[in-house]
């Protein structure tokens, strides 16, 4: 004896298959939305598209310790006793 079929017609494996591809979906795309989360520890940085001034990097470099006291206060004076010139024109 022959049996046609498991009982399930054409629309149940249609539904079957869309539900399969609609959680994998969701799956994928929430494993994306987590790795590509931005961190909210950076929030100290400086806002995007501001340009930090001379004297922050300079104060930047003396805190990691790329340069010594002396270096970092002969610098700062330079930096603050020249006056930018505009070129002639």
């Amino acid at each position: 004896m022959m049996i046609w079929g498991n009982g399930m017609s054409g629309w149940a494996m249609t539904l079957m298959g869309l539900s399969n591809l609609l959680f994998w979906g969701l799956l994928i795309t929430g494993v994306v939305l987590l790795v590509r989360r931005p961190d909210r520890s950076t929030s100290t940085r400086s806002p995007a598209g501001a340009t930090p001034t001379p004297q922050q990097v300079l104060a930047e470099r003396f805190a990691r310790g790329e340069i010594e006291q002396d270096e970092y206060a002969s610098r700062l004076q330079v930096l603050n006793s020249t006056v930018p010139q505009r070129p002639a024109g």
